[in-house]
């Protein structure tokens, strides 16, 4: 079953059990991708999938962010049980260490010394890191803690 298959499957499941916040969770993930579809005239890939979900999930991470910093909590909860809901159709998070010793191997591979390098760590980490889902974000972070150290 692809991944837009199992997407439709389980919006149909929130439908019939009237699980109002995964329902609209899903149906803003399926127009997500359908709008991409229509823009790239086909079908899209699992792995565009990925990107198109990895997309939605870092809006509302940065949704959340604005909300607490203006004293919008309700709003901020609400964001963070969509992220809940489209981490499912997402691989495995990669943990902290994981991370870490990517960005220590991608450091050791392209033979970066300082933050002019920063650019090729980050693109030799994230290959590193392609099986798994890594918030570019916190890798970011990591890559410049580890090259000013």
């Amino acid at each position: 079953m692809s991944l837009k298959e199992r997407i439709v499957s389980d919006l149909t499941a929130a439908m019939k059990s009237k699980d109002a916040a995964r329902l609209s969770t899903l149906r803003m993930v399926k127009a997500n991708v359908m709008n991409r579809e229509i823009e790239k005239g086909s079908e899209l890939t699992d792995e565009e999938m990925m990107k198109a979900l990895q997309s939605l999930l870092k809006q509302r991470r940065d949704s959340v962010e604005q909300y607490e910093k203006a004293g919008r909590q309700e709003l901020a909860d609400k964001e963070q049980a969509e992220i809940v809901v489209i981490e499912e159709y997402l691989p495995r998070a990669a943990s902290v260490e994981e991370i870490e010793a990517a960005v220590a191997a991608a450091i050791a591979e392209t033979g970066a010394t300082g933050m002019r390098e920063m650019g090729a760590v980050m693109k030799a980490a994230q290959a590193r890191l392609a099986g798994q889902s890594a918030d570019g974000r916190t890798v970011s972070e990591i890559v410049k803690k580890q090259l000013t150290a």
